[in-house]
């Protein structure tokens, strides 16, 4: 480290934590600010509902093929390097995004040139399209890189005891981005057409602008590829490698959590607003409130999943025992759901619901340490490959659920069931994971 750098050890790490928060913030308000403003997005480029689907559809695919390469490239390279890189594209793409239409009319001419009949660069809608797909694409590539780069450098700056909340603070970006984004939308959007643009290219901006504190913060941090077997935080031994068998067990034991937490989580984030309005009859206005405080109630659920681990391996808890413990703690929150589905309207429904959501991004700082445990040389290439599971499983969960929606006029069924899958993620590593700790290579 060098000597003008905060996070030569002590509370540094902390702050590189804090900044590990803000990118993943960025990364969900990128990604959500579509969702914010495709009905003014609609209306003025005449997108369908079947379009919006297939650039969430497209989204999902892209993050999943990208993980895969952006993991491989995080193994490779210092993630120093390779995590400013990827936040660059992505906040690109967020800001190019704010002219979709534009660019689709830009590409229209040529594409169709090669693929006669794919695009009608004459046709409006159909170039708007074109520059959406080609743009939430680009995203979902670039955000892909997030997992990868921000668990390895958990991994490298933190013992085993703290990665849990370590990972709490990461992941609580999520929620802070769930909480910003309404609002930034709200201050610029307005019933004037092209409106929509501003918080594409705002938000975009804001990504850019986090580049800064990261190198400064960073400087001489060992954040590099590792070339051979060796501790990765100070004061964590190397202990002997796995045996294949065993890493096999235990990959398909992360590979049953990450997608099961997932569906807990991508459902509720995707139909809670819609459900509370159309089903239940709530006022948008109550709607988008209690949507806020929700989010508020995962970022808590997060936060206070990540320090319980970190006090109890204080008094003496196995590591392994108090992450078990939390994600057991968690996954029965979140197996309210089974209640929620047969109530009606009313603070009964909205207080479990808070309680679901406070448990559901609780399971998540946990996962990624037993993640991070698995392997040390390739945690990039672990991560991109649970990621892949996971966006491809849940892509197809979202098209699932909703023609059960269209075809029951109930979303009954899918609360019921997605609040107990954290149940099976905890079923399989108490199965396949083992007793001890985890061995790391």
């Amino acid at each position: 480290m060098n000597a003008t750098s905060p996070s030569a050890g002590g509370t540094g790490k902390w702050w590189v934590c804090g900044l590990l928060l803000m990118a993943l913030m960025l990364n969900y308000m990128d990604r959500q600010t579509l969702s914010l403003t495709i009905v003014p997005i609609s209306k003025e480029l005449e997108l369908s509902n079947t379009q919006y689907g297939i650039l969430e559809k497209g989204f999902s695919y892209a993050f999943a093929i990208g993980g895969l390469l952006c993991g491989l490239l995080a193994d490779r390279f210092s993630v120093r390097w390779v995590y400013p890189l990827v936040l660059f594209a992505w906040s690109a793409a967020g800001v190019a995004s704010g002219f979709a239409d534009r660019i689709g009319q830009m590409i229209a001419g040529p594409i169709a040139g090669v693929w006669p009949g794919a695009v009608d660069p004459q046709d409006p809608n159909g170039c708007a399209f074109l520059g959406f797909l080609a743009c939430r694409t680009a995203l979902g590539f670039f955000e892909s890189g997030q997992w990868p780069c921000a668990l390895i450098t958990t991994q490298r700056l933190l013992d085993p005891a703290d990665r849990p909340f370590g990972n709490s603070l990461l992941q609580s970006g999520a929620s802070v981005g769930a909480i910003l984004t309404p609002l930034v939308v709200q201050a610029l959007v307005t019933e004037q057409p092209g409106t929509w643009r501003g918080p594409f290219v705002v938000i975009g901006v804001l990504g850019l602008l986090w580049l800064v504190p990261w190198f400064w913060f960073t400087a001489g941090a060992s954040l590099g590829a590792l070339p051979q077997h060796r501790s990765v935080a100070s004061g964590e031994p190397a202990p002997a490698a796995a045996p294949p068998r065993l890493l096999v067990r235990r990959f398909l034991a992360l590979a049953a959590v990450v997608v099961a937490i997932n569906l807990t989580w991508h459902f509720f984030r995707v139909w809670l607003p819609k459900m509370l309005e159309e089903y239940h009859g709530y006022q948008a206005v109550t709607v988008r409130y209690f949507t806020s405080a929700y989010y508020i109630a995962t970022d808590l659920g997060c936060l206070a999943s990540g320090f319980a681990v970190k006090l109890l391996t204080a008094r003496r808890w196995p590591v392994h025992a108090a992450r078990l413990t939390l994600f057991l703690a968690c996954s029965l929150l979140t197996a309210l759901s089974t209640i929620a589905s047969g109530l009606g309207r009313g603070p009964l429904l909205l207080g479990l619901l808070l309680l679901i959501g406070f448990g559901s991004l609780g399971l998540f700082p946990n996962y990624y340490s037993l993640t991070q445990d698995l392997s040390r040389k390739h945690q990039g290439k672990i991560t991109g490959a649970l990621g892949f599971i996971t966006w491809v499983a849940t892509a197809e969960m979202q098209q699932l659920v909703g023609q059960h929606v269209d075809r029951t006029h109930s979303y009954a069924d899918g609360i019921f069931w997605a609040g107990l899958a954290p149940a099976v993620a905890f079923l399989a590593l108490c199965l396949l994971w083992g007793r001890s700790d985890p061995s790391r290579r």
